[in-house]
């Protein structure tokens, strides 16, 4: 019997004030972005990191999605089911 792999979880937890990110909306869902592509300058960041924008001082969560893809020093995320990030709101 072969050894099973040892996958380890290297995903983190990318934390973002909402009222400062600059992002270009892909998708939408009632006027909120829930496919966003942001610069992204960190190299530490790759597809499968969670990206978490909070707004307000009670921290509300207006983002909380998958980085789908980094290349070219941008990134992709998705939102599907919860986003309260404005679509129609210029970055």
């Amino acid at each position: 019997m072969s050894d099973r792999p040892n996958y380890t979880n290297n995903s983190q937890t990318i934390v973002l004030d909402a009222a400062t990110f600059d992002f270009e909306t892909l998708e939408t869902t009632n006027g909120h972005a829930t496919v966003v592509r942001f610069k992204l300058d960190r190299t530490d960041v790759s597809a499968g990191d969670v990206l978490v924008l909070l707004s307000g001082e009670a921290k509300d969560i207006h983002f909380h999605g998958f980085i789908g893809s980094v290349e070219d020093g941008y990134a992709v995320a998705f939102d599907r089911r919860g986003s309260l990030l404005p679509a129609d709101t210029v970055q």
